[in-house]
């Protein structure tokens, strides 16, 4: 795992460490988050060895996002080669992913942690290209990658698969660096 550290006004974004799987796993499990994940239920062995992969991954910079010292989420965000013929450069492309507790959901936590770590993919990482997921019926995750920027680039009909509803339709978002970087130029309104 990339050794990610960042603040912003409220949160501490840091590599996960063993002890915070507990906590969650709190949040992680509850049925009004598994609902919104393609992985559903997860056993504390399974996770506790998902975020050991991901902190001997270079590539991958996920973090736990804390507020006052309690884990309140994770954003994952992995580095992996872009699609392109011979000769591209490796590495210009990051997918991004989150999970909040959904007690701290409602005070822009989710935004702020996600626009640090937009900026820090962009900035430090030198990525060209972001891209994350979501149900389309996912109205939270949808206005929050519409607020850090992203634009949705597929509305893919009846592509994934949800336990209780069968198969259900997602988008996919994308925000290059050149567009992060004209928004912030330009301020909130500028599109």
């Amino acid at each position: 795992m990339g050794s990610t550290a960042l603040r912003t006004e409220r949160l501490e974004l840091r590599p996960v460490r063993d002890d915070d799987i507990d906590r969650i796993l709190e949040y992680r499990n509850l049925p009004e988050v598994t609902y919104w994940l393609l992985r559903t239920e997860v056993e504390p062995a399974s996770l506790r060895a998902a975020w050991r992969r991901a902190a001997a991954n270079p590539d991958d910079h996920s973090v736990a996002v804390t507020l006052d010292g309690l884990v309140i989420g994770t954003v994952s965000l992995d580095v992996v080669d872009g699609m392109g013929q011979p000769g591209m450069p490796p590495q210009t492309e990051a997918q991004l992913g989150y999970i909040f507790d959904p007690a701290y959901h409602g005070h822009g936590y989710a935004t702020e942690a996600v626009t640090a770590m937009v900026a820090h993919a962009f900035e430090r990482l030198g990525v060209r290209r972001i891209t994350a997921g979501c149900f389309a019926d996912n109205l939270p995750s949808v206005r929050l990658l519409e607020k850090v920027g992203m634009r949705r680039e597929q509305h893919g009909v009846g592509d994934s698969w949800h336990a209780v509803r069968g198969w259900v339709d997602g988008y996919t978002y994308a925000l290059l660096a050149e567009h992060a970087r004209d928004s912030r130029r330009d301020g909130p309104h500028h599109r």
